[in-house]
């Protein structure tokens, strides 16, 4: 009896101090027994700041890559390394082949390293050929087509002042191209001749073939008369902008070319100025010129027209003195955005530095032999 009330005496004092005895699982009562079970403690984590930096180490192979692992854990620095997958490796896109360099034209040398798989240099006083490298040649001549638009159309000697309106037809679906001209937007077809020339705008120079007697067919089909008059035998228009590849011509025809749009003083301006303000629908826009060399002080350049598209490459066509004498250069499929530019640089650098050989006449071997 003594032993009983100990027992459950000590049962009671581990109750209310919360645990149970080892060997004391439950409580026996006159009524029930009531199963006891130890209660657990709750465990507060303490906050651990850390700081990952992540840095990789190389390639073990094509499809792992090691990397190092920093971490800051209560101030003391860890190092670990992991194993990781490697992106896949993404093949690099083909850059766009000219159709000069399907043709193989970029394999021909030059004493220059130019970065024109075309190059003619001309003398038009004498016809004499300066440099020469893969002139005979038909290519792509993307805006350059608009230097003949801008002769048709001041041969044609139409109203200057008329007003011309840009239509949904002026807007490009072949190479998307932008242009700051919405349509709606108004000018005179002076100034759409201006900002075709100096800026080679798009729907300028199809809103002046589009308002040709005839309309556009009628107007490509004066351009290609013109230029069979030129002498431009490799030489095929289908478009006032330039913006289709089936504009094509030789440097040889774009020699011709430059001198007879070099005789119309309107052309020469137009095409020179390095800058032009016009007010399409009452709204004032600035045209700057596409070629940075007219503003350049150390060139005399009497006219120009750049022009660009995949097909053709960058191309660059100028009537200019060098030393005081008149020089026609035609650089076409140049490779780079002011690749034709840079070019015109070294041609006219490497003209003058060989004086007086140079400036009498110099003949490269062409791909177009025979």
């Amino acid at each position: 009896m003594i032993k009983s009330a100990l027992a459950i005496f000590t049962t009671l004092l581990f109750i209310h101090a919360g645990l149970a005895p080892a060997n004391a699982q439950t409580t026996t009562t006159a009524k029930k027994t009531i199963v006891k079970k130890p209660v657990a403690k709750k465990v507060v984590a303490k906050r651990t700041v850390t700081t990952t930096k992540t840095v990789a180490r190389g390639s073990l192979n094509n499809r792992e890559k090691l990397v190092r692992k920093v971490s800051v854990v209560k101030g003391k620095r860890h190092v670990s390394y992991q194993r990781v997958s490697a992106a896949p490796s993404v093949s690099p896109v083909p850059p766009v082949m000219t159709a000069g360099d399907i043709a193989g034209l970029n394999m021909t040398p030059d004493p220059l390293a130019l970065r024109s798989n075309v190059a003619l240099v001309v003398d038009p006083a004498n016809s004499q050929v300066l440099f020469e490298k893969n002139s005979a040649v038909a290519l792509p001549i993307a805006s350059v087509t608009k230097l003949m638009t801008a002769l048709v159309v001041v041969e044609a000697r139409m109203n200057m002042e008329e007003t011309l309106t840009v239509t949904d037809d002026d807007v490009d679906r072949e190479k998307h191209s932008s242009s700051r001209l919405r349509v709606g937007a108004t000018l005179s077809r002076d100034d759409m001749l201006h900002i075709a020339l100096m800026s080679s705008e798009n729907r300028a120079a199809s809103a002046l073939g589009r308002n040709y007697p005839g309309g556009l067919p009628a107007f490509v089909a004066a351009m290609n008369a013109k230029a069979r008059s030129l002498g431009m035998m490799e030489t095929h228009y289908v478009d006032s902008t330039g913006l289709s590849s089936q504009n094509v011509a030789s440097a040889r025809d774009l020699a011709k070319l430059v001198v007879a749009a070099y005789n119309y003083p309107i052309i020469r301006q137009y095409s020179t100025d390095p800058k032009y303000m016009v007010e399409p629908s009452g709204h004032a826009l600035q045209y700057n010129s596409s070629n940075r060399l007219t503003s350049n002080k150390e060139w005399d350049i009497g006219l120009q027209k750049t022009g660009f598209i995949n097909e053709a490459g960058h191309c660059l066509v100028m009537y200019t003195r060098i030393e005081g004498r008149p020089v026609v250069m035609v650089f076409l499929d140049s490779k780079g955005r002011l690749s034709h530019v840079g070019d015109a640089t070294r041609m006219r650098k490497w003209l003058v530095e060989d004086q007086p050989k140079n400036l009498t006449r110099v003949k490269m071997v062409r791909a177009d032999q025979g």
